[in-house]
């Protein structure tokens, strides 16, 4: 775990320093006993400018160390993390409910794979290339804000600072404040890495305080944030009078288009698991599932036996697969969304309302199927952020696709065929940033983000190192 004195302090400059007077501190819940293990300071303006400044002294002789430093640097890094992943796991499942297991094999090694990934790429990126006479430069953005949620923490916190420090960038990180305790190991391991002092700072705090500096500072050039829409929205706006870039990885709500030539009990089965892996909170996750009309009763009783097959409960039980979600708020969410998918006319295949029989504690949702959903009802049009799966009917390919389509958000599609072919035509026709096609395995090289309102900018290895460089053209160069 993280030293208990750390969550009380902020990572700035290289030291671990007390808040500034002023500052309050928060309870840690963990969401399957609604009891708190934990206490976190949170940041004020003034700190979150002291980590800014750090940053900002920082960055002259950080951005001017070559592509081998900082290959030797994110080894480091790497090496560090790997000596912590049981503390880092056992964190996660802590804070936010992920099942130990889930968090020791996905959650805790998802930060891992991203600062591998992110090494590999730097070897052979590009910061410079000729165009005629002239000379395309790519630099270190400058000072990152770097802002992540609470649901992937580890990934997410490593798939910006691993790109940030590889494009030779100094940042800030704020972690969710309602599951900061891998945040602050985090900040350990950079600090017993030897990241050079103010290259990487951590301030804890809220979205409106830390976020709002953070987004609105002048001497921050870059924000990288990981959210809701709503909040991703209020970064952007306190961000646009300095005009600094920011990259978004919002909400989302994936269509998950099972074609009349899949394996249905496959496809299904598959479905429902991608659906409800991590309790449902994943902004990815594939909520919406559309089967053709004449398979559809078939459909909702193999995705009834999938989701009774899971079992909620106590995250530390070996036999555990879904957690609770994270806090009182996100359960309540959910709970309402429940209830108006049942006014709404839907089919309650399996699930429902309140809590799994035999636990009376935690924020457990029960694993629920609703069929007979139309694309315009609330369920399917909401961000549910749960264990909740949709199914929806559909007359032919081109209706599947519209339906697919239509919806604010763009992060993610899934398509499931026996015919590669047919599903890659499928595919192209999908408005996300990925299409996963019969569920294939994690790539930490494809590029990830949204179309529409589920963000902008890319990450992941090389794609994640552009969104922390900017491009300068040295015309007139003369050849290389």
């Amino acid at each position: 775990m993280a030293h208990t004195q750390h969550m009380q302090q902020f990572y700035i400059g290289g030291d671990w320093v007390a808040p500034l007077p002023g500052g309050s501190s928060s309870a840690v819940i963990n969401p399957a006993t609604e009891e708190a293990f934990a206490q976190v300071a949170l940041g004020t303006p003034g700190d979150t400018a002291r980590a800014i400044e750090a940053a900002h002294s920082a960055f002259p002789a950080f951005s001017s160390t070559s592509v081998e430093e900082r290959i030797e640097l994110l080894g480091a890094i790497r090496a560090a993390y790997k000596a912590r992943i049981a503390d880092i796991a056992a964190a996660i499942s802590d804070e936010m409910g992920a099942p130990l297991a889930f968090a020791q094999s996905s959650q805790a090694l998802a930060g891992l794979a991203h600062i591998s990934a992110t090494a590999k790429a730097l070897k052979d990126f590009a910061f410079e290339s000729q165009r005629g006479t002239t000379r395309i430069v790519h630099e270190p953005i400058g000072v990152c804000g770097l802002i992540t949620p609470w649901n992937w923490p580890m990934n997410q916190i490593a798939c910006k600072v691993a790109p940030a420090i590889a494009a030779g960038c100094t940042m800030v990180l704020k972690p969710s404040e309602i599951a900061p305790v891998s945040g602050v190991i985090f900040a350990e391991i950079m600090h017993e890495a030897g990241v050079p002092a103010g290259v990487f700072n951590l301030v804890n705090g809220d979205g409106p305080t830390v976020g709002q500096v953070l987004a609105n500072h002048p001497k921050v050039d870059f924000v990288s944030f990981t959210g809701s829409t709503r909040a991703g929205i209020l970064v952007a706006k306190a961000a646009a009078d300095t005009v600094k870039r920011v990259a978004q990885e919002l909400g989302g709500k994936s269509p998950n288009i099972i074609l009349p030539d899949a394996d249905l009990a496959a496809a299904v089965t598959g479905g429902v698991q991608a659906c409800f892996e991590n309790s449902g909170q994943s902004c990815n996750a594939p909520t919406r599932m559309l089967v053709h009309r004449d398979q559809h009763a078939e459909a909702l009783e193999i995705a009834r036996a999938a989701a009774q097959a899971h079992v909620t409960g106590d995250p530390r039980n070996a036999d555990t697969d879904l957690g609770p979600v994270v806090n009182e708020t996100q359960f309540n969410k959910i709970q309402n969304l429940i209830e108006t998918a049942n006014s709404e006319g839907t089919r309650l295949v399996t699930g429902g309302a309140g809590r799994p029989a035999g636990l009376n504690r935690g924020y457990f949702v029960k694993p629920t199927v609703f069929g007979d959903v139309s694309n315009d009802m609330t369920i399917a049009r909401e961000e549910v952020f749960g264990p909740v799966l949709s199914i929806l009917p559909y007359a032919d390919e081109a209706q599947a696709i519209e339906i697919a389509n239509d919806t604010p958000y763009g992060l993610a599609a899934y398509v499931q065929s026996s015919d590669l072919d047919h599903a890659r035509k499928v595919a192209r026709q999908l408005r996300a940033g990925q299409v996963e096609i019969n569920y294939p395995d994690w790539d930490t090289f494809a590029p990830f983000g949204g179309y529409k309102q589920s963000g902008n900018g890319r990450e992941y290895a090389d794609w994640g190192i552009h969104d922390f460089v900017e491009t300068k053209a040295l015309v007139g160069y003369g050849e290389a």
